[in-house]
């Protein structure tokens, strides 16, 4: 698995916003909420291409660059190498502790029971 840095993965957010981007684009997304210098952009993304997340093609001065990962792939292996780490690939500890210490809302409870009602449903047919 690719592993990202928290300001690589910010990248990688600006990018999955909307792909392929010129450099100048992610810059942009990227400055509505960081004070990163241009230059320091630039290197993440040059680390990206190193780390096979993302590709760039050069057009003229320019260059476009699109993710080789999707946000939802990235996210799963990610997901599941924390519980793995954290958790023995176990889901349930994780669940019932953020239960037990009530930070889960009634909209989370909802959205759980939905997931496994539509999984029963599925393993059914």
């Amino acid at each position: 698995m690719i592993e990202l840095s928290k300001a690589e993965f910010a990248v990688m957010e600006a990018l999955w916003q909307g792909h392929p981007a010129k450099a100048n684009d992610i810059i942009g997304r990227l400055s509505d909420h960081s004070d990163w210098h241009e230059k320091t952009i630039k290197t993440l993304l040059g680390r990206l291409v190193k780390k096979q997340a993302i590709d760039f093609t050069k057009e003229g001065r320019e260059y476009i660059y699109r993710p080789l990962i999707s946000r939802e792939e990235y996210t799963l292996k990610a997901s599941r190498s924390f519980l793995s780490h954290f958790f023995n690939g176990r889901l349930t500890p994780l669940i019932s502790g953020f239960a037990k210490s009530q930070q889960l809302s009634q909209q989370d409870i909802d959205e759980l029971k939905q997931v496994i009602q539509d999984w029963e449903n599925q393993k059914e047919r």
